[in-house]
């Protein structure tokens, strides 16, 4: 382990803002390991969440919350004159809770395979 000593009247380092975003930005990089990104720079996990949130709270850094977004159905959405309107359910309202405390909501009619295997995936995960 690097250690480095300080002397003088200024004992704890500086970093400009330009340092704090570009370690942020490597650690926020896709397949980034923030220990090992901190262990580079020679400073703690901690500096590089709290540099996060201070660039969040400020506007300079985006957000990692997910949003909605609004979805409309444009035209008709049957594929033929048999098939019936998705936006009205059929069959009513059907919920399961999972022993993972998910839940699977689904309005009108279902197929008993696609409920199988959904259950299977919520467990999975």
């Amino acid at each position: 382990m690097r250690g480095e000593i300080l002397v003088g009247p200024e004992r704890r380092r500086r970093w400009s803002g330009e340092e704090k975003r570009r370690i942020v930005g490597e650690a926020d990089a896709d397949g980034a390991i923030v220990s090992e990104v901190a262990r580079r720079h020679d400073i703690t996990r901690q500096h590089i969440y709290q540099w996060r949130r201070e660039l969040r709270d400020r506007g300079e850094w985006p957000s990692s919350v997910p949003s909605f977004v609004a979805v409309e159905l444009a035209g008709d959405c049957r594929n033929d004159g048999d098939a019936p309107d998705p936006r009205e359910p059929a069959g009513g309202l059907f919920e399961l809770v999972l022993r993972s405390s998910r839940y699977i909501r689904i309005h009108g009619a279902f197929d008993d395979d696609l409920l199988a295997r959904l259950i299977r995936l919520g467990e999975a995960t």
